[in-house]
């Protein structure tokens, strides 16, 4: 078997959904397997899988046993030459899987490839490729110095920023949304680290795997869609969790104690600190955004008029001709239009290409899932997606 790609659900029963549509899609002419772990979810995720996809491995645990923990179990019984550890908020496109292997079979001494990410509005999640967290990357990154300092493998090397966003090439870190490795060389190295719950998990495979002489890659060629946020909530656990995962990975692979020690740790409280301002600012000045109008990308006027009633607005129809047009004249007519794509009429790739093209126009996107009764999107990668139900 070629592949198996692995994906770790905890409480996203509706982006579950949808994210295994898309992959069955893009496994479609490759020797393969999914194999969904559930962390002991609330919110019917495994009713879900076992009425919607019977011939998908599932494993249910028992508890929450974190993400490093649950991926190894899940590896364990994978099949595959390559595994791909996906995240459940993600949308794949048709020929992601079929690109990725291509490249991969072309590299030496390959170690984990990640691909470009972005959110649900489709802009460009620049986590998609990291460098090693030292002090200095993280003082470049609490202080915004990146910011200042675009494209510099001095300041910025938190967000690699020797590669641009479409260009291909080696990282030191990759994010645990998307990692796409040899099976064999996760077992060597033992996996995710299981004193990791979560959060540095990612950022120390990508670490140990390319210390062992391995090389990281970021791919461009292809798009993931990662509506961040989903499968956790940033709150105050969620921030004490992150603290204990960065020292975590600061004490077992840079320094353990003295000034460094003293340094970093200073530097992650300050983080914290300046993360809960910010969080708290983009809560006061974003304004939810209400569409006046909806432009639903099918052909099916039966689709219209379901919808039509339950959003209790008009519903027009367009086609993905005319985007271009569409995008074009969006500035001068100053609504607000949230735009939902008929799965069963047009593909996850194309889908995202529009929402690729379409960013920062001011557009809200949504998704139909084919044989799906309900929408789902997100407005950006800080707050949660929303799920209308159509049945």
């Amino acid at each position: 078997m070629q592949l198996s790609v692995i994906i770790l659900n905890y409480n996203v029963r509706y982006f579950l959904e949808l994210c295994i549509i898309s992959v069955q899609e893009a496994l479609s002419a490759i020797d393969s397997e999914i194999i969904v772990i559930d962390n002991n979810s609330h919110d019917e995720s495994c009713a879900m899988m076992e009425s919607h996809f019977p011939h998908i491995k599932l494993i249910k645990n028992n508890e929450n046993v974190g993400f490093s923990k649950g991926n190894n179990i899940a590896v364990a019984r994978a099949k595959g030459e390559y595994i791909c550890i996906l995240n459940p908020d993600t949308v794949i496109a048709e020929d992601t899987f079929t690109k990725i292997l291509a490249f991969a079979q072309e590299q030496k001494n390959l170690g984990i490839i990640g691909c470009k990410l972005v959110d649900g509005a489709g802009k460009f999640l620049p986590e998609s490729k990291r460098g090693v967290p030292t002090p200095w990357v993280a003082f470049t990154k609490i202080t915004g110095l990146y910011k200042l300092f675009p494209k510099s493998n001095i300041f910025d090397k938190y967000y690699a920023g020797h590669l641009d966003e479409n260009q291909t090439g080696e990282v030191d870190i990759l994010v645990g949304a998307f990692m796409f490795m040899k099976r064999d060389l996760y077992l060597q190295v033992e996996g995710f680290d299981e004193d990791c719950f979560m959060y540095s998990d990612d950022v120390d495979l990508s670490y140990v795997v390319s210390k062992q002489g391995n090389q990281n890659y970021y791919f461009h060629e292809t798009t993931v869609i990662h509506y961040k946020g989903e499968s956790t909530v940033k709150d105050g656990t969620y921030m004490k969790r992150f603290q204990e995962s960065m020292n975590f990975f600061y004490k077992k692979h840079l320094k353990s104690n003295g000034l460094g020690s003293l340094f970093f740790a200073a530097f992650m409280k300050m983080g914290i600190v300046f993360f809960f301002f910010t969080r708290k600012l983009q809560h006061q000045t974003q304004k939810k955004i209400v569409p006046t109008a909806y432009y639903l990308y099918s052909n099916s006027e039966i689709l219209v008029n379901r919808l039509a009633l339950i959003l209790q607005k008009k519903v027009s129809l367009h086609n993905i001709e005319t985007q271009k047009e569409l995008i074009s004249c969006f500035n001068k007519n100053h609504k607000s239009i949230e735009i939902i794509f008929d799965n069963a009429i047009y593909s996850f790739k194309e889908f995202i290409t529009f929402i690729e093209l379409a960013q920062n126009k001011g557009f809200t996107f949504k998704i139909k899932p084919e044989n799906a009764e309900f929408l789902i999107g997100s407005n950006n990668s800080n707050d949660r997606g929303e799920v209308i139900k159509i049945d």
